[in-house]
């Protein structure tokens, strides 16, 4: 069964220059896409010259009480949160914290090595680009599943290639990455990156559920495809309240979901994306140095171009090489890239959709920032 989507428009941010007939047609363009793609809600944001230019929502917040999607509404934007992760470590290594070639081991507090390579030491860097050898078969929600104090099948979390050598996408790499960040600033995860990105920002969101206003969650949808049918996913925004009771500074740190949680609406992270498309400063803010940005946009895997939580494609946008990040998780579906001598990026992001992809990119994502690019950009 599909769901009638009628496409109300609110609260639209639309910079001066732009002929009314421009976004008329970009409107009309994107409530085609959704019409086509199956699509609830959408939220995107179009930033030119370092300014948000274009912002606006369309379809439903939540399909059961029929409310309409508004700029205001926040998502769990899913693996676009690495980047979060990835910054707050620049800033420890910046604060000479940490190094990136520290020995995973000595940071986390349990043996961090691959049992077919085990002189072979796993560093930092290598679980930030997904170069690790870590995979996700035993889990991620949990250290507990790479700790060989604590998962007696401990070694399936490693593949069977040498550490540094090859590439696997993998959660638990960042979920490890989160509660390094814990043990070396001292701080709780979600803490610590309001405290030190949100906050300096000047940004509405964050990991933590109970912190946040839950009126302005956006439903996430998961698409049925053999009923084509959506389903909500409450679990998206489940509050983990009473883990968060016997918390455990370091180790606990999968609840946050350091590899999926951020909760943001699709403009604030457009502001966030143009930090990093400025190399690390947003209106005169500096959250990471010149030097930590280029690393994090510098690839480590060639086949990949996967850097530090952001990936460098031509396959988005012809013609351009485009650096970002996609995400996907309980049928949500977003995407933050930019281009950084251009000095433009997009944001977009679904609350649910057909789940069709074409060049690795779901095609909402991928049609939706073609039709704003051309229309605001090109």
């Amino acid at each position: 069964m599909k769901y009638l989507i009628i496409l109300l428009l609110f609260a639209t941010l639309t910079a001066p220059g732009f002929a009314q007939r421009d976004k008329v047609q970009a409107e009309a363009e994107l409530q085609s896409i959704m019409k086509k793609l199956d699509a609830i809600g959408l939220s995107v944001a179009v930033v030119k010259d370092s300014k948000l230019i274009y912002a606006q929502s369309f379809g439903l917040k939540d399909v059961e009480s029929n409310m309409a999607l508004t700029v205001d509404h926040i998502f769990r934007i899913a693996s676009i949160s690495k980047s979060f992760s990835a910054t707050s470590i620049m800033q420890l290594v910046e604060a000479q914290k940490l190094s990136l070639n520290d020995d995973f081991s000595d940071l986390i507090g349990f043996k961090v090595r691959n049992p077919k390579y085990p002189e072979r030491i796993i560093t930092l860097k290598m679980l930030m680009s997904h170069t690790s050898s870590i995979n996700d078969s035993e889990g991620y929600f949990n250290l507990d599943a790479i700790n060989p104090e604590k998962n007696a099948n401990w070694e399936k979390c490693y593949n069977s290639y040498e550490p540094g050598k090859g590439y696997q996408y993998c959660n638990l790499n960042y979920n490890l990455v989160g509660a390094v960040i814990e043990k070396r600033s001292g701080e709780r995860f979600d803490n610590y990156v309001k405290h030190h990105i949100l906050n300096p920002l000047q940004l509405y969101g964050g990991y933590c559920v109970d912190a946040l206003d839950a009126s302005r969650f956006a439903t996430l949808y998961e698409f049925d495809t053999i009923y084509k049918t959506f389903s909500p996913a409450p679990a998206a925004y489940a509050a983990r309240t009473n883990e968060i009771k016997n918390y455990v500074n370091g180790y606990s740190t999968p609840i946050f979901s350091p590899t999926g949680g951020m909760k943001i609406s699709a403009s604030d992270l457009a502001k966030y994306m143009t930090m990093h498309m400025n190399q690390g400063k947003y209106k005169g803010k500096r959250i990471i140095s010149k030097k930590s940005a280029r690393l994090m946009q510098t690839k480590v895997s060639d086949k990949e171009n996967y850097g530090l939580a952001i990936h460098t494609t031509d396959k988005l946008i012809p013609g351009k090489t485009m650096k970002g990040h996609t995400g996907s998780a309980y049928g949500l579906y977003s995407a933050m890239f930019f281009q950084p001598e251009e000095k433009f990026g997009i944001v977009v992001i679904t609350n649910g959709s057909s789940p069709k992809y074409t060049e690795g990119f779901n095609d909402v994502l991928l049609l939706s920032i073609n039709s704003l690019y051309n229309t605001f950009l090109k």
